[in-house]
């Protein structure tokens, strides 16, 4: 199992990644939340990582923290949420925002989230709520990486592709982007704030 890489950012474009490491560049999937805290390109950074081996492919997906780790690790124990759900609920929401939604029985706000009906938020709870106690002290654990540097012009263009690989549809995800000041954003920034208006 690979439990963290450390390594150069050479690409980024939400939600993939490409971290060198010592000459092997390693392709990961990341939340987010994560990426609003990626520091350049071509600068060090360390992420905390989680393999996911199918019959058709490994998968490699990558977090600032150890508590979005965790999460994630627990949310693909609940029912029917696979690592692409699992990695959308981590970007338009952080750690402390979901399990605050699954103590309360707070419903509405999770189906909110991309891709979460009614019934995966009912599920959610249920099956997260003794997951978010057993995890409770490990969930304050917090470890951040550098802060990220303000991207190319092209940022629309690239919030809108990282919505559509997050799972919603195209004119959907336009609309979303364009509905936004984009003065000055990063993509990242630019992301986060669709996921939090939808």
């Amino acid at each position: 199992m690979i439990g963290r890489l450390s390594g150069i950012l050479i690409e980024k474009q939400p939600p993939e990644l490409v971290l060198d490491v010592q000459g092997v560049g390693y392709e990961l999937s990341a939340p987010m939340s994560t990426f609003v805290n990626l520091p350049a390109l071509n600068e060090a950074v360390s992420l905390y990582t989680h393999l996911v081996v199918r019959e058709d492919a490994q998968l490699l997906y990558g977090f600032a923290t150890t508590r979005e780790r965790l999460l994630f690790r627990s949310l693909l124990k609940v029912n029917g949420v696979g690592a692409k759900l699992a990695l959308t609920i981590l970007s338009g929401s952080d750690v402390d925002t979901f399990a605050r939604s699954v103590q309360e029985g707070d419903t509405a706000s999770l189906t909110r989230l991309p891709g979460v009906g009614k019934k995966t938020a009912e599920r959610l709870i249920i099956e997260m709520r003794d997951r978010l106690k057993e995890v409770g002290s490990a969930m304050g654990l917090d470890t951040s990486v550098t802060q990220a540097m303000p991207s190319s012009s092209g940022a629309r263009n690239e919030a809108t592709e990282a919505l559509v690989a997050l799972g919603y549809k195209a004119a959907e995800a336009d609309k979303m982007i364009r509905s936004i000041n984009a003065d000055g954003m990063t993509t990242e920034q630019l992301i986060r704030q669709a996921l939090q208006r939808s």
